[in-house]
C-alpha cells in the first residue's frame, strides 16, 4: 500500500505529467461547453410565422399565423415568440409581412396605435374636425381621449366693447389627442409629446360653425376647450347663449351657395354596388390615390376599420350586414358613407 501511494506521490511530482493532464482536462470542459453552446443554438423552438403576404394597417387574425420549428440561433431578440401577442393586432402602417416571415415587434401595433383609429371611431353623418391647442388650453396636458368637453368662444379684446364670451358647442367626446407630428400624446412612450390638436367628429351644421369661427381671430374671436360641465366665469365678460354666437359668426360670414345639380356630389365620397343574391358580392369603389393621397379605409358590420390600398374592394356578405367606406383626406377632412346590405340606401 505504501508503495502505491509514494508512486503516486512521484506520478504527480512530475510536471510534464501534470500538464498533460491539466491540458486534457480544459479540452475536456472546452469540449463539452463548445457542444452544449452548438446544441442550445441548433435547438428548435416554435415562432409563429405569417401564413399570407399581410399588407398595411391590417388586423392579424388567427389564420393568418401558424406555428414553426425554427433553429433557436436564427431568431433575434425583437421576433415576437408568442402567438397571442399577435392574433388581434394590426400590420403598422409602414410593414408589409411576407408570407412566410416572423413577425417582429416593430411590424406588429395595436390598433388604437394606428394613426387613422380616431377616424374610424367617427360616427355615422359626422365630419372629423383637427381642434388646435397647447399645453395650457388643455389644462397640464389632462385633456385624454375619450373625455368629454365643451367648445367656448369668446368675442372681443375689451378695448373697444365689452368682451362677449359663451358656450358654443358641448358634449363633444375626443376621439384623440395628437402632438404636431400627428403623433398619439398618450402613446405608451418614455417620450414626452406636447398637446397640439384634439380630433372629433362634428354633424355638418355644428363643423361649418365652428370652422367659420376659427377664421375670425381678426375680430378678436377666441374659442378654447372646457371639460364638459364645467363652468366659465371671466371678470367683465357678458354671458350670452348659444344662439347668440351663432347669429354673431353668421352676421360676420357669407355662405356661398352650391348649385342644385352638384348639392349631393363629393367626389371623394366611396360609392357601393351589390351583386345581390346569397352569397351577396359588394363592390366599394375608392377615388385614386388610395395609400398614397388618401387614407381609404372600410368598416364591415361594425368589425375593425381595414386600410384599402386599390380603386375596388370586393366584399361578401352572407346575409344582412352593414357597411361603412371612409376616404380621409390629409387635413384630416373625411368623407363618409354607410350602408345596409342589402342595400336600403343608395351610396351612389
Amino acid at each position: 500500500m505504501n508503495n502505491v501511494v509514494a508512486s503516486a506521490k512521484k506520478f504527480f511530482k512530475n510536471k510534464n505529467v501534470v500538464t498533460i493532464i491539466g491540458v486534457v482536462v480544459i479540452l475536456i470542459l472546452l469540449y463539452i461547453g463548445y457542444s452544449t453552446q452548438i446544441n442550445n443554438a441548433v435547438e428548435p423552438i416554435q415562432v409563429p410565422v405569417a401564413t399570407q403576404t399581410i399588407q398595411p394597417r391590417t388586423e392579424i387574425t388567427d389564420d393568418m399565423v401558424q406555428m414553426v420549428d425554427m433553429p433557436n440561433v436564427s431568431i433575434s431578440d425583437n421576433v415576437i415568440r408568442s402567438r397571442s401577442q399577435i392574433v388581434g393586432q394590426y400590420s403598422n402602417v409602414n410593414s408589409v409581412i411576407p408570407e412566410g416571415s416572423m413577425f417582429y415587434t416593430d411590424t406588429v401595433i395595436n390598433g388604437d396605435e394606428l394613426p387613422d383609429a380616431a377616424f374610424a371611431k367617427v360616427k355615422s353623418g359626422e365630419v372629423v374636425y383637427n381642434f388646435p391647442v397647447d399645453m395650457e388650453s388643455t389644462y397640464g396636458n389632462s385633456i385624454f381621449p375619450g373625455n368629454m368637453i365643451d367648445i367656448y368662444m369668446k368675442v372681443g379684446d375689451g378695448t373697444d366693447e365689452k368682451i362677449m364670451i359663451g358656450k358654443l358647442i358641448e358634449n363633444i367626446e375626443v376621439l384623440a389627442v395628437k402632438d404636431s407630428s400627428g403623433r398619439a400624446v398618450f402613446e405608451n412612450t418614455s417620450e414626452e409629446r406636447t398637446p397640439s390638436m384634439l380630433i372629433f367628429g362634428l354633424n355638418g351644421n355644428l363643423y361649418t360653425i365652428l370652422k367659420k369661427a376659427s377664421y375670425m381671430e381678426s375680430l378678436g374671436v377666441e374659442l378654447y376647450p372646457v371639460p364638459h360641465g364645467g363652468e366659465v366665469d371671466q371678470e367683465g365678460a357678458t354671458q350670452v347663449s348659444t344662439q347668440q354666437l351663432v347669429d354673431y359668426i353668421d352676421a360676420h360670414s357669407v355662405n356661398i351657395p352650391i348649385p342644385e345639380d352638384n348639392a349631393d356630389q363629393d367626389d371623394l365620397v366611396p360609392t357601393i354596388k351589390e351583386t345581390g343574391g346569397n352569397p351577396n358580392t359588394v363592390t366599394i369603389t375608392f377615388p385614386e390615390g388610395c395609400g398614397s393621397t388618401y387614407t381609404c379605409t372600410y368598416v364591415k358590420d361594425g368589425g375593425r376599420s381595414q386600410a384599402v390600398t386599390s380603386t375596388n374592394q370586393e366584399l361578401v356578405y352572407n346575409g344582412d350586414g352593414t357597411l361603412t367606406a371612409t376616404v380621409q383626406e390629409e387635413d384630416g377632412t373625411a368623407h363618409t358613407t354607410t350602408v345596409d346590405i342589402p342595400l336600403t340606401n343608395s351610396a351612389e
